[in-house]
């Protein structure tokens, strides 16, 4: 009996999924790709109160704080970049090759 007290309980993907109101597909799709804490049990993802807690803090959102006016000018902003210039290889034109349909009518294959 003392060692099952011991013992967390460990949920499924469906019933944390229930809890952070999300697609199961979304919790074990987390833990494959190792985004969130698991417990792996055999081939089965498992999760404990533990895991549960992390995951919600990992996704909250914090407010922005105001920034604080700042005594020193802001820092002059680096220049424009300049157009390339043209060289004989930037001059040279591309022409599209014809549809294949044009060119399958050129050899008189019938359809």
């Amino acid at each position: 009996m003392r060692a099952e007290a011991a013992l967390p309980r460990l949920y499924v993907p469906e019933e944390v999924a229930a809890v952070l109101g999300c697609s199961a597909w979304w919790v074990k799709d987390r833990a494959r790709r190792r985004l969130i804490p698991f417990t792996r049990v055999g081939r089965a993802y498992r999760f404990t109160g533990e895991h549960l807690a992390e995951i919600i803090r990992l996704h909250e959102a914090r407010p922005a704080l105001p920034q604080k006016q700042a005594a020193t000018p802001p820092a002059p902003k680096p220049p424009a970049p300049q157009p390339p210039s043209q060289s004989a290889a930037a001059k040279a034109h591309l022409r599209a090759r014809p549809p294949r349909r044009a060119r399958q009518s050129q050899f008189g294959t019938a359809a």
